[in-house]
């Protein structure tokens, strides 16, 4: 495949230097197909496989309308306090101007993102006890604490603490000229196919429960995207996409109290994301479901369906929900047999 701006300039090219140029053409050929584009090993979709960035994000309603998600590769759904969630969007194809707003780093990151080699870590602090944990992992800590107003910034049209938004492009930018070590994208446990490899059941949508929050995702397929709504509202992003993966994973993980908590007392729960469990994996308006399995904290989750096969992802955006909780799922009704005549 060759991207359309090269083939667009490839015959603007043609029409300027007519039969006389044939050489040159001929060496624009070369150059085209020698320059075929790059897809992204996280999301299966166009783009470089540049350096890991990975933002948590706040996703109560008053975060809402949220920015720079629909540019994620992937997005996690993580529990926290009160049985709210937050997110973890993982940028690398593509690293958008303005993210946010941004929050606090929890304890389940830290073996989440073990999978992903040295990631950059933006995230706006963490509780005092967290801080050395952070600080003994391997990521790169490009966080509030560390860089400050100047990629930081303030919104003046939001309240906080959900007016904090890092301007990515200028901190990876920064990062870059500092030799910061960040890696790049990697395969960490699933695979790409434009074709549905696996079986499973028909479904119109599927809803996902937490303590205090429920997201219910509904097929689309004209756009070939599980559309979000979050405690019954369209989960729309601030530049009015109704924000949606190509592939829906509903990770089921252990869900346990842990040694931290948040300042107003809570306890923060830890997801449990090495060792093995259930899973359903949604494409194509299809559920399968699937065993994930992680052996330890460096190995990438693998997704596999009840014969052994692996899954297969479809090429676009993946968001995972790690829960414990049984997700709802409306099937599609069947289709009414066509009458036969006598």
């Amino acid at each position: 495949m060759f991207s359309k701006t090269k083939v667009l300039i490839f015959f603007a090219y043609v029409s300027v230097l007519g039969t006389a140029g044939c050489a040159s053409i001929s060496q624009s050929v070369t150059q085209i197909v020698s320059d075929p584009i790059q897809t992204n090993v996280l999301s299966g979709r166009e783009g470089e496989n540049g350096p890991v960035l990975v933002v948590k994000i706040d996703d109560t309603a008053s975060a809402r309308p949220q920015v720079g998600l629909e540019f994620a590769d992937v997005v996690y759904i993580e529990q926290v306090e009160g049985g709210l969630t937050r997110l973890a969007a993982v940028f690398s194809s593509n690293i958008p101007s303005r993210i946010g707003p941004v929050r606090s780093a929890r304890i389940s990151d830290i073996e989440l993102f073990a999978q992903y080699g040295r990631i950059g870590f933006a995230f706006s602090g963490a509780q005092k006890k967290l801080l050395p944990v952070i600080a003994a992992a391997n990521l790169s800590d490009i966080g509030a604490m560390r860089r400050g107003p100047t990629f930081y910034v303030t919104d003046p049209n939001r309240n906080q603490p959900y007016a904090m938004f890092v301007s990515a492009q200028a901190l990876m930018a920064n990062e870059s000229s500092k030799a910061t070590i960040i890696d790049s994208a990697k395969n960490i446990g699933w695979n790409f196919s434009d074709k549905l490899e696996n079986e499973g059941f028909e479904v119109t949508d599927v809803t996902m429960h937490w303590p205090a929050q429920k997201y219910l995702a509904r097929w689309d397929g004209s756009e070939k995207r599980w559309l979000l709504s979050v405690n019954s509202f369209p989960d729309v992003s601030d530049l009015g996409k109704n924000l949606g993966p190509s592939t829906l994973v509903i990770q089921l993980v252990s869900i346990t109290p842990s040694e931290y908590g948040d300042k107003f007392g809570g306890n923060t729960p830890f997801s449990q994301t090495v060792g093995t469990g259930k899973a359903y994996v949604l494409r194509d308006g299809i559920v399968i479901q699937a065993t994930w399995n992680r052996p330890d904290a460096l190995s990438p989750t693998t997704w596999s369906d009840a014969t052994g096969a692996e899954i297969k992802f479809a090429p676009g955006q993946v968001w995972v929900a790690l829960t414990d909780k049984e997700p709802d799922f409306t099937r599609k009704p069947a289709s009414a047999p066509t009458p036969t005549s006598k």
